[in-house]
């Protein structure tokens, strides 16, 4: 067991800990096209960068430039991982010509909205939030006190409930073009039972939905994996190029 001392001195050396994993994390972007746009993806609660890898190479065909962030999603406040973030992009995206973009899955867009709310890239672009959960999740409202889920999920999983005062919550509206993919199935038994009518087994669609977003499309995909859909892989470039989903009947794939 960690002696309250040993805790205190762990916790004040965080800043310079998360300074250098961002470093690690930005050190160099993914292979790009010359010229391209510039993408920065975050991926959600207890994921790595692996898990946003197929979107990634998605977004990397259509001509972006990708930055795929890791970050220890687990095992610090948000606050901490918003200061993560912003030397994140301080380190791989300062000097980013053109416009410069972000997508992200479940906590991920919780954090970006936190950090485009408190200091905004003068070249940001447009955000799409995969699965996001804009007003909490009631799963955490019902598990937040459990020993094992707070070892799990760590001091920010705990904070995603949808209490007034929760993370989430506590982020004010965007004023920024922002679209928002939401999930309607689900492979969680546990969501099933806790979670409220349409949901992607983590998060409730209606949690997803977000006052000043500029558009919102509800995807057949389950939160674990609705990242890796070609589907959704499509309809993050139609709106990263065009500030709008493609909602026709039968969306084409856009073009290269």
């Amino acid at each position: 067991m960690t002696t309250p001392h040993r805790r205190r001195s762990s916790f004040a050396a965080w800043p310079l800990v998360l300074s250098l994993l961002a470093a690690i994390a930005c050190a160099q972007p993914d292979e790009v096209a010359a010229g391209s746009e510039s993408v920065v993806l975050l991926h959600g609660l207890g994921r790595t960068a692996a898990a946003m890898n197929p979107l990634a190479e998605h977004l990397r065909a259509a001509g972006f430039e990708t930055h795929n962030l890791d970050y220890p999603s687990t095992d610090h406040t948000p606050a901490e991982l918003v200061a993560w973030l912003d030397d994140a992009l301080t380190t791989c995206c300062e000097h980013t010509q053109g416009t410069l973009h972000f997508v992200t899955h479940s906590l991920g867009g919780i954090l970006v909205r936190a950090q485009l709310e408190a200091k905004r890239p003068p070249q940001l672009g447009r955000v799409v939030l995969i699965a996001p959960p804009n007003h909490g999740s009631e799963i955490v409202d019902n598990l937040v006190g459990n020993a094992l889920f707070e070892a799990a999920l760590g001091p920010t999983g705990s904070d995603l409930g949808t209490a007034p005062d929760s993370f989430p919550n506590r982020i004010g509206p965007p004023d920024y073009e922002v679209g928002v993919i939401a999930g309607s199935e689900s492979i969680n038994p546990v969501g099933a039972v806790l979670l409220p009518d349409e949901n992607d087994g983590t998060v409730s669609v209606e949690s997803t939905r977000l006052e000043g977003a500029t558009d919102f499309i509800l995807i057949k995909a389950n939160h674990t994996f609705i990242m890796q859909e070609t589907e959704v892989a499509e309809q993050v470039v139609h709106f990263l190029r065009n500030g709008r989903f493609d909602h026709s009947p039968n969306p084409a794939a856009p073009d290269g």
